[in-house]
C-alpha cells in the first residue's frame, strides 16, 4: 500500500449520514441560495463540504480556500509525513530542549494535555510509540513482543511535555517520546475548514471528514441539521459481523438521529478496523495504559461545540468504557457536550448503548419530520 492508502486505512470510516430536516420555508433573504457539495481526500479522509449561496464562483473559492487549509493542518499535524511539524519536534526536542512551534500546534496540544490530566491518560498525546508499534502489530498478526512493548510504554506519559504557551514553545522531557494528534487534529481541521468558509461569507455550511462533523448555520429551509449514527452490530457468529442490523439501536429502533446547529459530532469505532490475535480480537484504537488495542467492541457518538473536542471526546471515551466514559461527560465543565455509546460485552455479544443525560433534547422526534 502506498502510503496514502495506508494513511486512510489507519484512520478508518465511520458511516454517518447527514441530511435536512425541512421545517419551514425559507424567508426572502434565503430563497435565492443553493447547495454546492464538494468532496476531496484531506489528511488521508475524505472531507465533504455542503455549502448554502447564491454564487457557484464564491462557493468554489470558499472550497478551495477550506481545502487549502486543511492540507496545510495536515502538514503541521500528519504523523506519516516525515517533513511534517510534529515529526520535526520530535526528532529535535528533548531534555533542555524546547523548541518553537506554531500557533496551531501549541493550540492544539494545549487541549490535549488539558484533557490528559482530565482524563488521567485515557486520551494520551504522547501515545504515539504505542499507536506505531501496535500498527506494526495488526499488519503482522503478532502480539508485540514483551520487552519491546514495556520499552515504548515508558515514553507515553503526557506529563513529560512542558508548554509555554507565552514563548510557544514546547520541550519534551524524554528522548524518544512521540506525540499523535490522530484523535483530535481533523476535528481540529473540520472546525478550521468551517471557520474559512464563514470567511467567504458561507455561513450556512457542513464539514463532513468521515466521522467528524462540524455544522454551521442550517439550511436554508431547515432548523437544523440531521446526523445518524450507524448501529454497532451484533456478531452473527465467532467474529463475524450479522447482517441486516446497521440500521437498528440496540433496543431495535431506528438509529437516534441528532439535531445539530453551530455544534459539531464526532464517532469512533471499531466496526471495520481490528485484528484477531491468538484467537483474541482487538481494536485499531490503543489503550495508553496497556499499549494494545481495546477488547470491547463499541461505537462512540459525542455532541461538542468544537470539532476538536468533540474528536477528542470521543477517543477519549472509547478508551474509559461505557460508564466512566458517560461520568465524564457529565461533568460541570462538559457544559454542552452529550455523548451516546453502544458496546457488547461477554459471549452474547449483545449490543447495549448508555447515553447521557441531555442528549434527549438533541434526538430527533417523528414530529420533526425528514
Amino acid at each position: 500500500m502506498n502510503r496514502l492508502t495506508r494513511q486512510i486505512v489507519s484512520y478508518g470510516f465511520i458511516l454517518v449520514m447527514v441530511f435536512v430536516a425541512s421545517l419551514r420555508d425559507a424567508d426572502g433573504a434565503d430563497a435565492g441560495l443553493r447547495r454546492f457539495d464538494f468532496e476531496r481526500v484531506e489528511m488521508g479522509v475524505i472531507f465533504r463540504l455542503s455549502v448554502y449561496g447564491s454564487d457557484s464562483d464564491v462557493a468554489n473559492k470558499a472550497a478551495e480556500a477550506a481545502y487549502a487549509r486543511v492540507r496545510e493542518l495536515n502538514g503541521i499535524f500528519s504523523d506519516y509525513d516525515s517533513s511534517s511539524e510534529i515529526r520535526r519536534l520530535c526528532e529535535a526536542s528533548g531534555p533542555g530542549r524546547p523548541i518553537t512551534v506554531s500557533d496551531e500546534l501549541c493550540t492544539v496540544l494545549d487541549a490535549s494535555l488539558r484533557l490528559s490530566r482530565e482524563t488521567d491518560g485515557a486520551f494520551d498525546v504522547t501515545v504515539g510509540p504505542l499507536t506505531k508499534l501496535w500498527r506494526r502489530a495488526r499488519r503482522r498478526e503478532l502480539m508485540p513482543e514483551p520487552d519491546r512493548l514495556e520499552a515504548e510504554r515508558k515514553l507515553v506519559d503526557y506529563q513529560f511535555v512542558r508548554v509555554d504557551p507565552q514563548l510557544k514553545t514546547v520541550e519534551l522531557l524524554r528522548d524518544g517520546m512521540r506525540l499523535d494528534f490522530g484523535g483530535i487534529a481533523k476535528g481540529f481541521a473540520a472546525d478550521e475548514a468551517l471557520r474559512v468558509l464563514a470567511e467567504h461569507g458561507l455561513n450556512r455550511a457542513l464539514v463532513d471528514a468521515s466521522g467528524d462533523i462540524v455544522a454551521g448555520d442550517p439550511p436554508p429551509n431547515a432548523d437544523f441539521w440531521i446526523v445518524a449514527i450507524e448501529a454497532l452490530r451484533q456478531r452473527k457468529s465467532g467474529l463475524g459481523i450479522s447482517k441486516g442490523q446497521a440500521d437498528k439501536s440496540p433496543e431495535g429502533d431506528a438509529v437516534p438521529r441528532l439535531k445539530i446547529c453551530n455544534q459539531a459530532v464526532a464517532t469512533s469505532g471499531d466496526a471495520y478496523q481490528s485484528v484477531v490475535i491468538d484467537g483474541r480480537r482487538y481494536s485499531h484504537i490503543v489503550d495508553p495504559k496497556t499499549g494494545l488495542g481495546l477488547n470491547q467492541r463499541s461505537s462512540v457518538t459525542i455532541v461538542a461545540p468544537t470539532g476538536m473536542m468533540a474528536d477528542a471526546l470521543a477517543s477519549a471515551v472509547s478508551v474509559l468504557g461505557p460508564s466512566s466514559g458517560i461520568d465524564l461527560l457529565e461533568k460541570p465543565q462538559r457544559c454542552g457536550t452529550e455523548g451516546y455509546v453502544m458496546f457488547a460485552r461477554g459471549e452474547s455479544d449483545k449490543v447495549r448503548a448508555l447515553s447521557s443525560s441531555g442528549l434527549k433534547a438533541l434526538l430527533v422526534n417523528p414530529s420533526d419530520g425528514d
